[in-house]
């Protein structure tokens, strides 16, 4: 069984709301973009746009791997997209993902979506 906080980042991939949350101490803003399980736990791989970090927060934003047992005050909302530039690397972060914002996702996700 998934967690609240799970299921609503799920909900933001499927409809493409940008989420608001605190993790580690900083408040975040950010898109989901991968959302599954490394070591039985839950992780999503995000694009950061706004807020903080430990290491600060460039102005382009940035990718981060973040564990959904260690995010609070989670809230969606409506607003721009953001999914910052591509990469040429496979992701590390989410193992075995259940939803990709991607449709045509390379990670062979349990669940599909349409836009």
């Amino acid at each position: 069984m998934s967690s609240q906080t799970y299921d609503l980042i799920a909900q933001a991939i499927v409809e493409r709301f940008q989420v608001l949350c605190f993790y580690q101490g900083y408040p975040r803003a950010i898109c989901p973009a991968l959302l599954g399980h490394t070591n039985g736990e839950e992780y999503t791989l995000a694009f950061q746009f706004a807020g903080g970090s430990s290491k600060g927060l460039p102005h382009t934003g940035e990718w981060k791997c973040l564990k959904i047992g260690e995010m609070s005050n989670v809230e969606l909302r409506a607003g721009e997209w953001h999914a910052g530039s591509s990469h040429r690397e496979r992701q590390q972060c989410v193992k075995d993902v259940d939803l990709d914002v991607n449709p045509l996702s390379p990670y062979d996700p349990r669940r599909r979506h349409r836009r």
